[in-house]
């Protein structure tokens, strides 16, 4: 892959609790410029955000259970459905982490009805890597497959940590390739960028995503 492809990879982010109007305009006019492959912005912002993209190819991807995961699993599937009708292409769900750690089937099961309401729609699940063990990741995993999630997503950018490649090596290593990752949270320059795609990141979630385009284009000029 040339490493100017890799836009094609970037969930440009903002979901900051205070992100205005204005920020999110820019955040969709940044995408379109660059080409990547979606925005993710809070519920508020998604018909925003489909608006301004309407016409452009990239998609519009929003949270469910955010940041927490702690909320019941009828208002998940409720947030996931509503979001959907408002345009949203992507669903990035929190899990309810304590359930997840204490080995509940329940959690499995949430999966389960939030991606049905999302059908064809993708459903990305938010394991927040940062409060699990190495066990715990590979138990997340797996619950992600059963459950019949697309992704996989290591952190909500609101915990202690992001991302680490460990955290990826550990996903891809217990799934067999059998759901996509999405690495997030304190990625943070190019470098980074590149490795955590080597290690086996199929989609990465960024509020730096300008950033790094502009470092990886001038790593290209430089070669």
């Amino acid at each position: 892959m040339s490493i100017l492809n890799f836009n094609k990879l970037i969930d440009h982010t903002n979901l900051k609790a205070n992100a205005t109007y204005e920020e999110i305009e820019r955040l969709c006019h940044e995408a379109i410029e660059y080409g990547f492959f979606s925005v993710c912005v809070n519920p508020a912002y998604i018909r925003t955000a489909k608006k301004i993209l309407l016409k452009f190819p990239v998609k519009v991807c929003t949270v469910v259970g955010f940041p927490l995961g702690q909320t019941f699993s009828e208002q998940k599937v409720y947030e996931a459905k509503t979001s959907i009708k408002m345009g949203a292409d992507e669903i990035d769900m929190v899990i309810n982490i304590p359930e997840l750690i204490n080995g509940c089937a329940c959690v499995i099961d949430e999966i389960r009805q939030v991606k049905k309401v999302c059908g064809e729609k993708i459903l990305k699940v938010i394991v927040e890597t940062a409060l699990l063990n190495e066990e715990q990741i590979r138990k997340a995993t797996l619950a992600c497959i059963d459950g019949g999630a697309d992704f996989i997503k290591t952190s909500t950018g609101f915990s202690t940590r992001g991302a680490s490649l460990n955290d990826i090596k550990i996903m891809q290593q217990a799934s067999q390739n059998k759901i996509l990752i999405k690495a997030s949270g304190g990625i943070s320059t190019a470098r980074e960028l590149i490795e955590f795609v080597k290690v086996g990141a199929d989609r990465i979630g960024t509020s730096r995503s300008v950033k790094l385009m502009q470092e990886l284009k001038t790593m290209d000029l430089a070669k």
